[in-house]
């Protein structure tokens, strides 16, 4: 199970410590602003439920799902020449490698089903990034609200938060980054290598070499 999941394994490891990690410390973090302001601390599992968490959470993982997304759709049609990320320029070039063993249920369908399959990975990010992005949206407002409150101030409604600045700064801020670093790899894989990575070129390999 280990060689043939370890990836994914050590992956999702990876995730839920940092996932935990972030829960500590922003309980702490939250409940240190709570009593400043002469309010009563949260317990773990209403800070899980807050706004607070919920607006971290997901305003992440939002942009996450909108890069690979885009990231997925954009290399269908984009080419940049030398890059290990990139597809060939010529397309005489391509192989499909296709291993043996039964095709996916959709492909032996055909039809309808095999259309949307074609397309199943751009529409799982799409439906994951809406996903996140609404519940961003609920758990900033949901933020927003209770620190208005904590100021003596009239909580804004939903409509009046999804047009504030300070939501957009919430989300532009970490869209722009999560495409910078997809610009870094699609670029500094024409230059530089990693030996045995299937993210890299191989080591030999000329630098306008295009494609892994």
């Amino acid at each position: 199970m280990w060689k043939r999941n370890g990836l994914s394994l050590v992956l999702l490891g990876l995730f839920l410590l940092f996932l935990a990690g972030q829960a500590v410390a922003g309980f702490r973090v939250h409940n240190q602003d709570l009593v400043l302001h002469g309010a009563a601390p949260l317990d773990a599992l209403a800070y899980l439920c807050s706004g607070h968490f919920i607006s971290a959470t997901f305003e992440n993982w939002e942009s996450e799902f909108l890069q690979m997304g885009m990231y997925v759709l954009l290399t269908v049609v984009l080419r940049q020449r030398g890059s290990a990320e990139s597809r060939p320029l010529d397309p005489a070039q391509e192989q499909a490698r296709i291993d043996d063993g039964p095709a996916p249920l959709p492909v032996r369908k055909g039809g309808p089903w095999l259309k949307l399959y074609e397309h199943s990975l751009a529409l799982a990010f799409a439906a994951l990034f809406l996903l996140s992005f609404s519940l961003h949206a609920l758990g900033s407002w949901r933020a927003e609200q209770a620190q208005q409150r904590l100021l003596g101030l009239p909580p804004p409604s939903l409509c009046e938060h999804l047009g504030s600045s300070s939501f957009w700064f919430e989300s532009m801020q970490n869209w722009q980054s999560e495409f910078l670093a997809v610009l870094a790899l699609v670029v500094l894989t024409i230059f530089l290598r990693q030996k045995d990575s299937p993210q890299s070129k191989p080591v030999q390999a000329p630098h306008a070499q295009t494609g892994d």
